[in-house]
């Protein structure tokens, strides 16, 4: 199953594409990122038997171990592509919301959508370890 990020805005060269960047290279499954203005930009063409997860504040505050059992029952489930989309400024209206598999939330604080990539790619590469056996993550 490929693991899509969706993001509106662009991150240019900073700390924050630095981090992404570093977790996103140490993911082990097919993992693509797409990046649209902040407004407008065509959106990709969802993939047949694809999820839909969009990061919002109103979003289930999943554990990692939760994100990770997630991915691993859509992974079985033959799903082809988890699509996690990160709003601008504005974030996502009600249509949107309603159309989407899942809605996480970092917490309840608002967090800007660079930090929230960076977080986002991090929790995949956590969760992906997790499936994997992997020790980066340590269960509390």
């Amino acid at each position: 199953m490929r693991l899509h990020i969706v993001a509106r805005g662009k991150i240019g060269r900073s700390p924050e594409a630095d981090l992404v960047d570093r977790y996103m290279k140490r993911i082990s499954w097919p993992v693509q990122v797409t990046e649209l203005p902040d407004t407008g930009g065509r959106m990709p063409p969802p993939p047949d038997h694809g999820v839909t997860i969009l990061l919002d504040e109103k979003g289930e505050q999943l554990s990692s171990m939760d994100l990770a059992r997630r991915l691993e029952r859509w992974r079985d489930e033959g799903r082809r592509e988890a699509r996690f989309l990160i709003g601008a400024a504005d974030g996502f209206d009600d249509a949107e919301r309603a159309s989407a598999d899942l809605l996480i939330a970092f917490g309840r604080a608002t967090w800007p959508h660079l930090l929230a990539r960076a977080m986002l790619a991090e929790q995949l590469f956590r969760a992906t370890s997790i499936l994997a056996n992997h020790p980066y993550h340590r269960e509390g």
